[in-house]
């Protein structure tokens, strides 16, 4: 009679828990096709945000290489600037198909078609007339003035498709924080009801039922915990893209205000504007290097290797590093060799040089000399970064690799400790090598040998 009682608890059991798991199941896959459907909208979204950020940066390559072509007349400056002008078609194509269908983005687009087609015109204006008469100086100025206001004017058009697509990705993303909500409610109430039978109909088993609780328990737990720190890189993606906007709007503004009064104005009296544009490119460059570290500890940092002339590229480098710092520190670049082409990753070696320089800048006394060295081997490319600044002291040189480090000796630089780091994460993709040489008071010199 006794085992008659228990059979009939283990049999309400079992068709008590199929009932329960079946009534979950449906709900679960409810669920799941709902979080699927909303994550495709995100994943489609921030596909559009991306495309906004890689437009304005091909854009920007473009009007770089045209003004390159211009004051050098480098065939490989023009080959950059057509390069860019063709992911430029590119990508507003892509663009296009990726924003959302609504009326008002679809007027947005066709006013940033109109814009970006009379920029282009005009790039091949200012090239035709290069090519035909080098010195009509004035009217290359003609045409920079009014390729400036239509960036400006492009630039207004980008913002508003970016809040229209950011707006959308919040809406999104709050329904797939509902779905999972949603999803741990059914599974906690699930997993307490399973448990409740389980330990009632099957109670001489009680610990196997403990043990294997516990082991499923865990398994739930690794899944969450994946799937936050995957959210925590997308999150953080989205809100480093956010920031983007103001800080190219106040860099934008304040140099056009810096352009309006320069002429007007003594330059101390221009000396808050220079802070402004400072903060902003300091903010800038923080949030490139932690969306950099945080794609490349999620395996997510893009690495394309491409042929470049390493030369015509340090010389860019130094123009712009030099034009960028509002020091009295000289850059000279000295080439030992004949250096030719060598694959590399352009954005990524600009990320590795430019952070090496910008750290020699600001470590060095004002007026100091700084070197940027290229020797190419038969195995290796080799940059040499020198400066005569602070120096590092031998306790802090291990540490200078890992985020956030800064060395004892700083005192009130203003620093984040991000730029070494990105430096070797960068160079880890090239499978490159960096080292250091420091006296502390006498100066650095960092070597960066990168395989060909």
């Amino acid at each position: 009679m006794k085992w008659s009682f228990v059979g009939k608890w283990i049999a309400g059991g079992f068709g008590l828990t199929l009932l329960l798991m079946g009534a979950i199941s449906l709900a679960s896959y409810k669920n799941i096709t709902q979080l699927i459907e909303s994550v495709d909208r995100v994943q489609h979204t921030y596909e559009a945000l991306n495309t906004l950020a890689d437009f304005y940066s091909t854009m920007t390559v473009a009007e770089s290489g045209r003004r390159g072509y211009i004051f050098s007349g480098s065939e490989q400056e023009l080959k950059r600037h057509q390069i860019a002008l063709d992911d430029m078609q590119s990508e507003m194509r892509t663009l296009q198909q990726q924003m959302s269908g609504s009326l008002i983005q679809q007027q947005r687009w066709k006013s940033l078609n109109s814009l970006v087609a009379q920029r282009l015109i005009l790039f091949r204006q200012s090239i035709a007339l290069y090519q035909k008469d080098k010195s009509a100086v004035q009217t290359q100025a003609l045409i920079t003035d009014r390729s400036v206001k239509l960036r400006g004017e492009i630039q207004t058009v980008l913002a508003e498709i970016k809040a229209e697509e950011e707006q959308l990705l919040r809406i999104w993303i709050d329904q797939s924080r509902s779905s999972i909500h949603y999803r741990v409610l059914i599974e906690v109430i699930s997993t307490f009801l399973s448990f409740a039978i389980i330990a009632g109909v099957y109670f001489t088993i009680y610990n196997q039922g403990v043990q294997r609780q516990k082991f499923e328990t865990l398994q739930r737990n690794l899944a969450q915990e994946k799937e936050l720190a995957s959210l925590k890189v997308r999150l953080f993606s989205m809100i480093s893209h956010e920031f983007r906007t103001p800080l190219s709007v106040i860099l934008a503004s304040s140099q056009l205000l810096e352009e309006i009064l320069q002429d007007t104005v003594e330059k101390t009296q221009l000396r808050n504007l220079y802070r402004i544009q400072s903060s902003a490119k300091l903010m800038n460059q923080l949030l490139t290097d932690i969306l950099t570290l945080t794609r490349a500890e999620a395996g997510k940092l893009e690495y394309k290797l491409e042929p470049l002339d390493v030369e015509g590229f340090c010389l860019n480098l130094v123009e712009d590093m030099q034009f960028c710092s509002l020091t009295q520190h000289t850059i000279r670049f000295i080439s030992e060799g004949h250096c030719t082409r060598a694959n590399m990753d352009e954005k990524m070696l600009y990320s590795i040089l430019g952070n090496l320089l910008l750290n020699a800048i600001k470590y060095s006394p004002e007026g100091g000399n700084i070197y940027l060295v290229l020797r190419c081997e038969p195995e290796a490319t080799v940059f040499q970064i020198k400066d005569e600044g602070i120096g590092i002291p031998d306790q802090d040189i291990q540490k200078i690799y890992e985020p956030f480090y800064r060395g004892q000796n700083v005192d009130n630089i203003v620093g984040t400790g991000l730029g070494l780091a990105v430096v070797k994460k960068c160079l880890d993709l090239h499978q490159g090598e960096i080292s250091v040489e420091s006296k502390v008071g006498a100066g650095t010199t960092f070597t960066i040998r990168i395989p060909r």
